[in-house]
Formats: C-alpha cells, structure tokens, sequence
C-alpha cells in the first residue's frame, strides 16, 4: 500500500514538474515574442541595418532563411519609398506550448507613414509567431498573418 502511494506521488510530481517546464517555457516565448514583434513593426530610417540584424538575431529555420534572401529588396524599397513605422504590442496570448517549441497569437498597432502616404496610416494586425527554443534562446521560426 505505502509503495503504491509513493509511486502515485511520484507520478504526480513528474506531472507537476512537466507542467511547471511548459508554463516556463511558454511565458519566456511570449516575452521574446513581444520583442521581436516590436523589431519586426518598428523601421526606423536611420536604423535600418541595425534592425535587419535584429531581426535576422532574432530569427531561425525558414523565417530567418526567407528574410535573409529578401531583405536586401526590402531594404532598398523601405529606403526608396522613404518609409516608417512604430509598431506596438496590444495584447498577445500563447496559443500552444511544449518545452521548446511555442505559438503565439499578437494584436499590433502600427502606424506607418512612406513618401507616398506622407500622414500617417495606423494598421491594426494579428500576428502568429513561432518560437523555437535554440540554445538556449526563444528565437521566431515562423510569421504568419492569420
């Protein structure tokens, strides 16, 4: 009797652990999340290499692969159009979560203004974020805009 309550105890506990390791994981994703959202939304035209770098920092798998072939167009139309924005996180929720591997949904606000539209636009948008854990970073493997 005493040996099969230990092993239900210990069973549980694993549980708990398991659980405690997931809940981690998703709130250290969703904070990264958050940041790299704000760096993705922000294109400031004096800073525009520095955030390319961020991004590709922050990037991994087929996100990072995608954007490192094509941000060096995006660059020159962002330049060429005289473009910026200011992105910010209005609300973000995990969507799904293992211990490296977590989705996130984020509402941003972005207003955006380029040589073509001189006042500024505000675009509102949701976001889906992949994050992968690699060594020991929460870095974005996937954008999607549901």
């Amino acid at each position: 009797m005493i040996v099969a309550l230990l092993a239900v105890i210990g069973v549980e506990g694993w549980f708990v652990y398991q659980r405690h390791v997931v809940d981690t994981a998703a709130a250290e994703a969703l904070d990264a999340a958050k940041e790299f959202t704000v760096t993705l939304a922000n294109v400031d035209p004096e800073r525009i290499d520095q955030t390319f770098t961020d991004v590709l920092d922050g990037s991994t798998g087929t996100f990072h692969d995608l954007y490192s072939q094509s941000s060096e167009q995006l660059r020159e139309a962002l330049i060429a159009n005289e473009a910026a924005a200011h992105g910010t996180v209005i609300d973000a929720a995990v969507k799904s979560a293992s211990k490296d591997r977590v989705e996130v949904m984020l509402f941003v606000d972005q207003s955006v203004r380029n040589n073509k539209l001189p006042q500024v636009q505000l675009d509102r948008s949701r976001i889906v974020l992949t994050m992968e854990k690699v060594d020991g970073r929460w870095l974005a493997s996937d954008v999607e805009h549901p």
